[in-house]
């Protein structure tokens, strides 16, 4: 099959690798784990307390805890003598919880300690921080160790440390873990809007809805914790899954109250970049936990989105998802949709407009999520039929993160692989004279277009050259970008994917060499490993 006259804009196409979203952005890289959201609060939040209203930690009490953290890191971790000295700097801790969590060394202290603490300590330190619950959870400092409190109850809910310790009756009764638990969440629940709408606080409601859903999400997860070992903390993002955990039911019942919570204030948690972000969170953990009323929460989202305004070229929706907010938003509920409302979703109000959003510079983020999200050939057939004919002009519009989420719905569902690869082939104009096949995994892995790649200059109407064997193994692989690596692991994945496989075992030993040392290596290789055999 041949390619035809190029037109001048084809010729020599480096297509952009896209990048991380932002305001303009024109890239549509797969967004890292830590895209939607930062992983700690920005250190300028708006509801910051004035300085002179905590305690203040003098340096002879930082200095103490700095020794005793740096004494029990060194010491046997297991043993009474270990136990005793958390169980005294527990105690110390417990009478200085306010001032540890307002100073920003000492919050960083007390976080590595309540990752040692056990259950009973932590509770004594939780309760003392009560009082000023709102104090800490919308400090810049206070708010790390509110997580960190919160992300302790995995290891200590249920488990032995849950059993009643001897007390020496000088500490008085202990409120227990779940009491606290569901303390914190009663306290948010009466403020919603200002714990939500809060630089910091929103933070310590995206962790408490996690907790009381009984569920770690990878942003969480990927984030290192004071007393994680050092290879622990060195575990990527991408290899950080959602955890489980057991929690009893009254957290599941205090997280549907939560979120009945914005079903209250809607058009709040739609528009403001702060608090739409807990609604985000919201919708993953009750995806996982309660489906029924995260479709409840999805339907309001849509319902009251699709009814904002008017749209001459469609529905009102669309103004929404070219929106920085409200289209974050809108990524994740279409990831949550389950089947038979997302297409009708896609019936009601995106139909006929994709090649649109793909070139828009933010619609093509949930556009990207649509495509994730598609899992039946009903679906699947229609987004195909509008997008294939675009693929260079989305490649060349800096947005890959399309194509290759169009690749991995093909991948997923099962249909229209042989299609796609021979689209892909003509977008990087290795399609014809077939020989230049050859050269595919290079181009697909460094995302640039033949001409580009081999440093060809060809006119305008010109029959393109054949491949050159020698010129290609002569010439070093060129930069491997991490999209480039996960377009070829879906190819690999595909039912036949020959073409691929020829062209990777074209590739010399030291380009081999290369290419297992880029971005997204650990993908591709275990793609090209499970394939072969």
């Amino acid at each position: 099959m041949g390619q035809g006259p190029r037109s001048p804009h084809k010729v020599g196409r480096r297509f952009p690798a896209g990048g991380k979203r932002g305001r303009g952005a024109k890239g549509s890289g797969r967004p890292l784990p830590g895209r939607k959201r930062q992983p700690w609060p920005p250190p300028d939040g708006r509801s910051e307390p004035a300085p002179d209203s905590h305690p203040h930690l003098s340096p002879e009490a930082l200095g103490y805890f700095r020794r005793a953290l740096s004494a029990l890191k060194e010491a046997p971790e297991t043993g009474e003598e270990r136990d005793l000295m958390v169980h005294n700097i527990m105690k110390e801790v417990e009478t200085q919880a306010l001032a540890l969590s307002t100073n920003r060394a000492g919050s960083e202290m007390l976080q590595e300690l309540l990752g040692f603490s056990p259950l009973k300590p932590l509770c004594r330190v939780w309760a003392a921080l009560r009082s000023n619950l709102r104090t800490v959870a919308c400090h810049r400092c206070g708010v790390h160790v509110l997580q960190s409190a919160l992300l302790q109850l995995p290891r200590l809910l249920g488990s032995a440390a849950e059993e009643e310790e001897e007390e020496d009756g000088k500490d008085g009764p202990t409120e227990t873990l779940e009491e606290l638990v569901l303390g914190l969440a009663a306290e948010v629940c009466d403020d919603f809007l200002v714990y939500c709408g809060d630089t910091h606080g929103s933070f310590v409601v995206r962790t408490l809805l996690q907790v009381l859903g009984g569920t770690i999400l990878e942003s969480e997860r990927a984030r290192p914790r004071g007393s994680q070992s050092s290879e622990a903390q060195k575990t990527p993002a991408q290899e950080c899954k959602p955890a489980d955990f057991e929690v009893p039911e009254t957290f599941l019942n205090r997280l549907q109250d939560l979120s009945s919570s914005f079903l209250k204030d809607i058009a709040v948690f739609t528009t403001d970049k702060i608090s739409s972000f807990c609604l985000q969170v919201a919708l993953q953990v009750l995806h996982r936990k309660l489906p029924q009323f995260c479709a409840h929460l999805c339907n309001a989202v849509i319902g009251y989105l699709s009814t904002r305004s008017s749209s001459v070229d469609g529905s009102p929706l669309l103004l929404f998802l070219r929106d920085q907010t409200s289209s974050r938003l809108l990524e994740q509920v279409l990831l949550v949709l389950e089947p038979p409302r997302l297409q009708s979703l896609f019936e009601e109000h995106l139909q006929g407009q994709l090649q649109t959003l793909a070139a828009h510079p933010i619609a093509n983020f949930p556009l990207q999520r649509l495509l994730d999200a598609v899992t039946t050939p009903e679906l699947l057939s229609p987004v195909f039929e509008e997008l294939s004919p675009v693929l260079e002009a989305v490649l060349a519009q800096g947005h890959p993160g399309v194509v290759i989420a169009l690749v991995g719905a093909c991948r997923r569902v099962g249909a229209y692989q042989a299609k796609v690869l021979q689209l892909l082939l003509e977008a990087f104009h290795c399609a014809e004279p077939s020989s230049r096949q050859a050269a595919c995994v290079p181009l697909f892995a460094t995302l640039m277009a033949y001409e580009v790649y081999y440093g060809l200059t060809e006119e305008e109407g010109a029959v393109p050259a054949e491949h050159q064997v020698a010129v290609a193994a002569a010439r070093a692989l060129g930069d491997v970008t991490v999209l480039g690596s996960l377009l070829l692991q879906h190819l690999l994945h595909f039912s036949t994917p020959g073409l691929v496989l020829r062209s990777l075992g074209a590739l010399t030993g030291p380009q081999l060499l290369s290419l297992a040392q880029r971005p997204g290596r650990k993908l591709l290789l275990s793609s090209g490993s499970r394939t072969r055999s």
